[in-house]
């Protein structure tokens, strides 16, 4: 099918839920994409923080190949290997326990929402509430959008569940106010992503699980997008030196396959009983068989260490743009980098100068970039890049 009979086809047949930009991407390998007319793009973006491993992997692709021609799916009513050898992964050497497979972030988020909820009624006590930052994005279903609190994405969908408490991200005192004996739960994202590339303070994350630690409230961390590895530990909560008792991931963690997990440790990892919660897709062999290639290759210490050198480089060369009037901020850690602009320059217009010159970027918040590249880009795919960004920001007339 050529790439007008798509655009065609996507126009007629498909709803309306996406602004896509005009591409059509047919095969990739490594850090590179290509399109239908064979244009070669430098990816930055990495399917929005999934592709860990890039395009292509040979190791990756070749234990997807072989899951598919013995098992892809069989139910969660039957004992599962890769899934198994998946959990001990997820658990053995960290603090957690248990851990729970489904098939997204928003997923995972709503099953660590039902477990905090499930884990207090059982202890007969009215904790419902779960308190949120503003600014957050948790998921697209209804439960998930209430969590996430932003009304451009909430409103056409209202009235949502209830339930849900929101305060100032990194603005503790509001935080420790709304801390109230009904709220069973913080749920936080330890860099906000969406939002911007918004990191927590150290001082703000600390002291918020110190405070859910006097208190006996859970501390519940979306690292949807943070974890396995995108910020140069394989939990970002491991900047910090705390210990959440529930933590979300999805997004990286099979390299594309879709895949999203609760992981839990102490009481609360043990609230689920049989017919709580289920899935029929969740945990299949396929996605576990890729997520086992994953977390074994990003999980090592030279692994780890890689990112975090290179995303000091990815940093070091985007401070760089500092000198440009219309940048105002370079924050994040590991390869997640943003990069916030004044109103003057648009960053959808930036995205789409890099994407005409081969570089894939995405937009994030109000008027940052994103930077998310796959986990094995190189250093000098980040120096094309910020040379060619930095070209375009040189002749940029503000």
């Amino acid at each position: 099918m050529d790439f007008d009979k798509i655009k065609q086809a996507e126009n007629s047949c498909y709803m309306p839920t996406f602004s896509r930009y005009n591409i059509c991407f047919t095969h990739g390998k490594g850090a590179k994409l290509y399109d239908t007319a064979g244009k070669e793009y430098t990816d930055f973006c990495a399917g929005i923080a999934v592709n860990a491993l890039g395009h292509g992997d040979e190791e990756l692709v070749s234990a997807i190949a072989e899951q598919a021609k013995k098992l892809i799916h069989a139910s969660n009513l039957y004992y599962n290997a890769p899934q198994s050898e998946l959990a001990e992964r997820l658990t053995s050497g960290t603090i957690f326990s248990r851990v729970f497979f489904a098939n997204s972030g928003a997923e995972a988020n709503e099953g660590a929402i039902k477990l905090v909820r499930k884990y207090w009624k059982a202890q007969g006590e009215n904790k419902y509430k779960v308190l949120c930052a503003s600014d957050a994005f948790h998921g697209r279903t209804l439960t998930t959008l209430a969590a996430t609190g932003q009304k451009k994405y909430s409103e056409p969908f209202e009235p949502l569940p209830d339930g849900f408490l929101h305060i100032n991200y990194n603005d503790f005192p509001a935080l420790k106010r709304a801390l109230t004996d009904d709220v069973g739960a913080v749920m936080l994202e330890p860099i906000q992503g969406e939002s911007g590339v918004t990191p927590a303070s150290y001082d703000f994350l600390v002291n918020t699980y110190a405070l859910c630690k006097e208190r006996g409230v859970l501390l519940v961390l979306d690292e949807i997008q943070t974890g396995v590895g995108r910020t140069g530990k394989f939990f970002c909560f491991e900047h910090y030196g705390i210990q959440p008792d529930v933590v979300t991931l999805a997004k990286g963690l099979a390299g594309g396959v879709p895949i999203g997990a609760v992981l839990a440790r102490g009481p609360v990892a043990t609230a689920f009983a049989p017919g709580d919660h289920g899935t029929t897709f969740g945990g299949n062999p396929l996605a576990c068989a890729a997520a086992n290639v994953v977390v074994r290759r990003v999980g090592t210490p030279e692994f780890l260490s890689r990112i975090e050198a290179l995303g000091q480089h990815l940093q070091n060369r985007l401070m760089m743009l500092r000198k440009y009037k219309f940048v105002e901020d370079v924050r994040g850690l590991g390869l997640m980098r943003g990069v916030q602009l004044s109103e003057k320059l648009k960053n959808a217009e930036v995205v789409g100068r890099m994407a005409s010159a081969g570089f894939l970027l995405a937009t994030a918040g109000r008027n940052s970039l994103r930077f998310v590249p796959p986990l094995i880009v190189s250093e000098k795919e980040i120096d094309d890049m910020a040379e060619k960004l930095t070209e375009i920001f040189a002749n940029t007339n503000i």
